[in-house]
């Protein structure tokens, strides 16, 4: 027992603090209980009965993505790189979002498919779904882990624990409401989280400029800071990036950040991961489903106010953190190996938050990661059991069988995500590891997406293998890449870090596309008849759109809104 008890911690939590944290527990698994009575049946657990109002899933569709990348990673990268890391939001979420709410989301819905996976197999075929299937799984498998490893740190910074504890005790929690609740209990939790992480990240943010003496306050203690007055324009201009990147040419990496991040990696993930998929395929109309990802978007603009700011602020208001930049090794940090850019948020709660406020914002980081894990394992329990299980292993069982089988992925896939968990504790900053892990699995998938979404032409056999040749040279880019992978790269190529994951996902989608066309035109497609509500071209427009939604005033209209989110985006974007 003497492992267990608590050595060194991070934050210095009181009894007010832990009573927090415990009352909010106790919400989030009587979500779980009063989410059961609600599953009846496969779809149920799975898409919720798609039954759920834009509003709430709109608000579950930026939560289940505000986890781990955005609170730890967003912060981490505020606190190494600074302004720039705003393209992960305006350049790199806020365009594909209002993509796939206004373009792709009348496909995914009308078609009534259960997965994203599951639009391949009627696309393009057996071949293409299973490679489709099988990627996903893993891609979820290994961003689960990063989720819980950073849930797992939380719990380890508060008590002492060892990790492995820490791991397990998180990986419990999230598994009991999943389990038993499903998608719905994933969604409400989502809803609800989201509000417990505003709240605790803004009096954070808040206090925290307050000690710098404001927004003026912190310019000026960076560019005191920055060992260059290069350096310091580097943080606290967002164009053109070349800390973020990796590349000193200027032109080079803003166009790194606009097609690697804005399109490649951005479109990549927004449009076709299933995680946020399903929460608008979890809608009740076809008219909320498109507005989903958009109502989503206003938040997220928002969003690095209170995770990129905090960061920022800790690189020159910790000390261990200001050690850290400046190159030093210092001891201690969440993982017990040293302080880290991810430890940046942990060490600013312990400086700057009063007891209460600091069990609200351990309760909101405590949210964020179990949105995050809860989101990939609710997705991933849905592909196994549809998609890999249902077509490859046992097929023509009844639908409670399926739904037996879900709750067993679940539990299958929330002890994988504990050894995955490991691989993540190697990464001084996660989003490192995350920006590769995305331009492995999301690159290759978006190029074969939107080249079959409109182009009828397409083969099946371009398809798989356009997504297999599309991944392997992603991977292949990564390891001759600097840093990518720590001693494991090559180092051939000189980049490191976030720079080399955009050369990765462009090159992904470059070989996939490329490869694709040219197979198509050599092999034969489907008929044109097989293909409505699949490719553009040949599905109804009137299919495509809510009739209804016209009387609607604009502000409940799916384009007047997209339209209003992206010129927000272009005026920040000036603005920063």
């Amino acid at each position: 027992m003497s492992s267990v008890l608590p050595m060194a911690t991070i934050i210095d939590a009181n009894f007010v603090d832990y009573l927090i944290v415990g009352i909010y527990f106790a919400f989030v698994l009587g979500i779980g209980v009063m989410a059961r009575r609600q599953v009846s049946d496969s779809v149920d657990f799975f898409l919720s009965g798609r039954s759920l109002p834009a509003w709430v899933t709109g608000l579950a569709f930026v939560s289940a993505n505000l986890g781990a990348v955005e609170i730890m990673g967003m912060s981490a990268n505020g606190a190494e790189f600074g302004l720039p890391t705003l393209h992960y939001f305006w350049i790199g979420a806020i365009p594909a979002m209002l993509f796939l709410g206004v373009v792709m989301m009348p496909f995914y819905y009308g078609s009534k498919v259960r997965s994203v996976p599951e639009f391949m197999l009627r696309r393009f075929g057996p071949a293409a779904h299973l490679v489709n299937a099988l990627s996903f799984a893993v891609a979820q498998l290994l961003i689960a882990g990063i989720n819980l490893y950073l849930l797992a740190s939380i719990i380890k910074a508060m008590l002492g624990w060892e990790l492995w504890i820490s791991l397990v005790v998180a990986a419990v929690v999230v598994l009991t409401y999943i389990t038993l609740g499903g998608l719905s209990a994933a969604i409400y939790n989502e809803v609800l989280q989201f509000f417990v992480i505003v709240a605790a990240l803004l009096p954070l943010t808040l206090i925290g400029l307050h000690q710098v003496g404001g927004y003026s306050g912190l310019k000026d203690k960076i560019t005191e800071a920055a060992p260059t007055a290069a350096d310091a324009d580097a943080q606290l201009n967002s164009w053109p990036g070349t800390n973020l990147t990796g590349i000193d040419n200027e032109v080079l990496s803003v166009i790194g950040i606009v097609l690697g991040l804005g399109f490649v990696l951005s479109f990549g993930y927004w449009t076709t991961n299933f995680v946020e998929v399903q929460r608008a395929m979890a809608s009740d109309s076809i008219s909320s489903a498109r507005k989903t990802p958009i109502i989503g978007a206003f938040p997220k603009i928002l969003v690095p106010f209170i995770t990129i700011l905090p960061g920022m602020i800790a690189a020159v208001a910790v000390a261990e953190i200001v050690q850290t930049k400046a190159g030093e090794t210092v001891a201690g940090g969440a993982s017990g190996d040293g302080v880290k850019f991810n430890d940046s948020l942990l060490y600013l709660m312990r400086d700057v938050l009063p007891n209460g406020l600091l069990g609200i914002a351990i309760a909101g980081l405590l949210a964020a990661f179990m949105a995050g894990m809860a989101a990939n394992i609710s997705a991933f329990n849905t592909v196994f059991s549809y998609d890999l299980w249902q077509s490859y292993a046992v097929k023509d069982r009844s639908d409670g069988y399926y739904l037996k089988v879900g709750r067993l992925a679940t539990i299958g896939a929330t002890v994988v995500a504990i050894f995955t968990a490991g691989l993540a504790a190697n990464f001084d900053n996660i989003m490192d590891y995350l920006q590769t892990l995305f331009g492995f699995f999301n690159a290759p998938l978006f190029a074969t997406f939107i080249l079959g979404m409109f182009w009828k032409r397409m083969t099946p056999t371009a398809a798989w293998i356009g997504l297999v040749a599309g991944t392997l040279s992603a991977v292949a880019v990564a390891f001759l890449s600097e840093d990518a992978f720590g001693s494991a790269s090559l180092g051939v190529i000189g980049l490191s870090g976030q720079g080399a994951s955009f050369v990765a996902a462009g090159a992904a989608f470059a070989v996939d596309i490329v490869l694709s066309v040219v197979i198509s035109l050599v092999t034969k497609p489907r008929p044109a008849s097989e293909l409505v509500g699949l490719v553009y071209s040949e599905t109804p427009k009137d299919t495509l759109v809510d009739e209804n939604e016209a009387g609607y005033p604009w502000y409940r209209r799916t384009v007047p809104l997209a339209g209003v989110a992206l010129g927000l985006v272009v005026v920040l974007n000036f603005i920063f």
